[in-house]
């Protein structure tokens, strides 16, 4: 995709604005949490497990808070956090240009304020939608403007909680094969959809050969696809992504495999957007929660127009509705897949088939995994109303930290934030989607600047007792009952 010319300005007149912007407002707050160290070794305040754009705004949120003492995580190289430069495959972001994602509230640092420094008011009136490409060059941009710590080729091993109530947190660096660990007194989950679980597929998946087929998060070769017969089963947007990226590199057909009978056609939460529910679904009962998530799932989200014109303007691709794959075996020249309607001979499948909680691929959790309270634990509803997503999904308190299942089991839970995909049901889409993403990081980071206070509070008390600072010498004023022992009446 062909992106304007930077303009003459570039981004020195903007940058020097958000610093304006931010002395005006003394942000960031200065630095109050106390130092501690154990055995020589500096203790970090806040981990955050994840690199991208959740993990760097909740970051930029608790500096802003005057919590600095916090390191990002991130097992990719530098400048490939996310999504949107690997297993993203569309042309553009699906959110409007104009909505002010990670922002924070400053003005300066919004993608439009980023884009139109460089390109323009007329490049700006003329785009469209964000190309991916230069959503993950702002967030690079959001990185280094407000100098966020981020480790890269960092892969978290293990998170252990201590008795001294901080946690272990082992790492692994991928380029040089380092290992060692971390001290800290929170850790934030901001590791995206899979932060839980990861990609899902049906169990007769893995009884197909490892080399011909692959979920849409997978790095796929494309290329390799040149004149292959695919299927890509799912029609949500990763499915019509990938189908086009397919279809782009020289598949030779791709069959979309649908089960529905009709493609979703409504953005159900989307149609309800606004500040209410920003502020407001945390507070719903859990029933009234339960209820909106699942008429939700229920109705599915569309995929994208420009996604779903992108797959069917080449003749190559047919949609194939009222086709679920009930079974599929490897044949002698590719895959056979059993539909109601008809068996489809392929090449390669691409399930696009979304993601799913599953502790057992998290090593890294799993001093914690048996003790997570989930929506299961707490909400029963009646068959007709069930739904596994939404059962398995985290029972989260009010600042996203995780809660126990047994009460007492396992006290470091309230330390151990939730801030990806699966928070959803229990504060509403603030943790993924990018027109919250502000929101939902500044209530994270109140509630771990909240805790942060009061487990130190004897140090804050010693502090207010000991400070002596005079503001007034004593000379400022005359006793009038002490000049001549009178009692100060004329």
């Amino acid at each position: 995709m062909n992106y304007p010319v930077p303009g003459p300005q570039g981004l020195a007149a903007l940058e020097a604005r958000l610093a304006d912007d931010l002395s005006l407002l003394e942000l960031p707050a200065k630095s109050w949490v106390p130092e501690r160290l154990v055995e020589g070794q500096r203790v970090l305040d806040v981990v955050l497990i994840g690199g991208g754009m959740c993990g760097l705004t909740a970051a930029a949120a608790l500096r802003l808070l005057g919590v600095d003492n916090l390191l990002c995580l991130d097992r990719a190289p530098a400048g490939l956090e996310g999504p949107w430069e690997t297993f993203a495959r569309m042309e553009t972001l699906r959110s409007p240009k104009q909505l002010t994602g990670p922002a924070l509230g400053l003005p300066a640092l919004t993608f439009r304020a980023w884009y139109r420094a460089q390109f323009g008011e007329a490049a700006w009136d003329q785009l469209d939608k964000i190309p991916k490409g230069q959503w993950m060059d702002y967030l690079r941009w959001y990185r280094r403007v407000l100098s966020l710590p981020v480790r890269n080729q960092t892969a978290v091993e293990r998170i252990e909680p201590q008795a001294d109530g901080l946690f272990r947190v082992e790492f692994r660096d991928t380029a040089s094969g380092e290992t060692g660990h971390y001290l800290a007194r929170r850790v934030v989950l901001a590791n995206g959809r899979d932060g839980l679980g990861g990609p899902w597929v049906p169990a007769w998946a893995h009884d197909l050969p490892a080399g011909r087929w692959a979920h849409s998060a997978d790095e796929i070769d494309f290329a390799a696809l040149r004149g292959k017969r695919l299927a890509v089963i799912g029609a949500g947007a990763s499915a019509m992504d990938n189908a086009a990226t397919a279809l782009e590199q020289g598949a030779g057909s791709v069959s979309m495999l649908i089960r529905r009978a009709d493609l979703p056609r409504v953005n159900k939460f989307t149609g309800i957007a606004s500040q209410g529910v920003v502020h407001g679904f945390a507070a719903l009962s859990d029933e009234w929660k339960w209820t909106f998530l699942l008429h939700t799932l229920n109705a599915q989200t569309p995929p994208p127009r420009d996604s779903t014109l992108r797959v069917s303007r080449h003749p190559a691709a047919t949609f194939w509705l009222n086709s679920p794959v009930l079974h599929a075996e490897a044949t002698e020249g590719g895959l056979c897949l059993h539909t109601p309607r008809r068996q489809h001979e392929v090449d390669f499948v691409i399930f696009a088939t979304g993601f799913r909680l599953d502790f057992s691929r998290k090593p890294e959790l799993a001093a914690f995994a048996p003790h997570i309270r989930l929506w299961r634990d707490v909400h029963t509803v009646e068959p007709e109303r069930q739904s596994e997503e939404l059962a398995t999904s985290p029972y989260l308190g009010n600042g996203f930290e995780f809660t126990e299942r047994e009460p007492g089991s396992c006290p470091a839970l309230r330390h151990l934030y939730c801030f990806n995909y699966p928070s959803t049901l229990s504060h509403g889409k603030l943790s993924g989607d990018i027109p919250a993403v502000s929101d939902g990081a500044r209530r994270l980071a109140q509630a771990i600047v909240a805790s942060l206070f009061t487990e130190d509070r004897e140090l804050h008390y010693r502090a207010l007792v000991a400070y002596d600072k005079a503001e007034l010498q004593g000379d400022e004023w005359q006793d009038a009952g002490a000049a001549g022992g009178n009692d100060g009446r004329a």
